[in-house]
């Protein structure tokens, strides 16, 4: 069976998005162009590093070929909730990022998990053979709206542990830095 490549050259939205409560979220990017929706399934740790990649990139853009890199995208960002149905195309295994010159395009690459160890070739290239793929051309305003939101919807959830930076439950937790100790409060006693 041969692999499937979802390309969108100007899509109408790119984002990243949440289903669930705090602590029970599932991520997911979504790509929308004309009629034609696709939503992957992805971890909270791996929106993040594309964000700060995307931003990384622009920055480097920028720096090599003239500063029309633009600030944060502020009221502009979009906040509308995922599109539905949500119906995930496949979960995201490895993440390829790039420039195209031609186009002025951050080009964003989603490969869906293998068993098969994905070779460097297969990103970004349209081999017949590999795993499915879900490809984004986004003029650097979009990508600068993208990396914002993602940033957004990953700080949305629980707040960290001063102490251990680990998330933080409802009911607290038991925080490796502490070692199990719990300090009682005057109130307790």
């Amino acid at each position: 069976m041969s692999r499937v490549i979802h390309v969108f050259r100007q899509p109408e939205r790119f984002v990243a998005g949440t289903v669930g409560e705090p602590g029970d979220r599932s991520f997911y990017l979504q790509a929308i162009e004309d009629s034609r929706t696709v939503s992957v399934l992805l971890e909270k740790q791996q929106v993040s590093v594309l964000a700060e990649r995307i931003a990384a990139l622009l920055e480097e853009v920028a720096r090599r070929f003239g500063d029309d890199r633009p600030g944060a995208a502020g009221d502009g960002t979009d906040l509308d909730p995922l599109a539905v149905p949500l119906e995930e195309e496949f979960r995201v295994g490895t993440m390829g990022l790039g420039w195209d010159a031609d186009s002025q395009s951050v080009v964003v690459e989603l490969l869906a998990v293998s068993e098969e160890e994905i070779d460097e070739s297969v990103v970004l290239d349209d081999t017949e053979e590999g795993p499915d793929a879900l490809r984004v051309f986004l003029s650097p305003t979009q990508a600068q709206a993208f990396a914002d939101r993602a940033e957004k919807v990953v700080s949305a959830g629980r707040p960290p542990c001063p102490l251990c930076a680990e998330a933080l439950d409802p009911q607290g937790h038991v925080c490796v830095r502490l070692n199990g100790y719990r300090r009682r409060t005057p109130v307790e006693d």
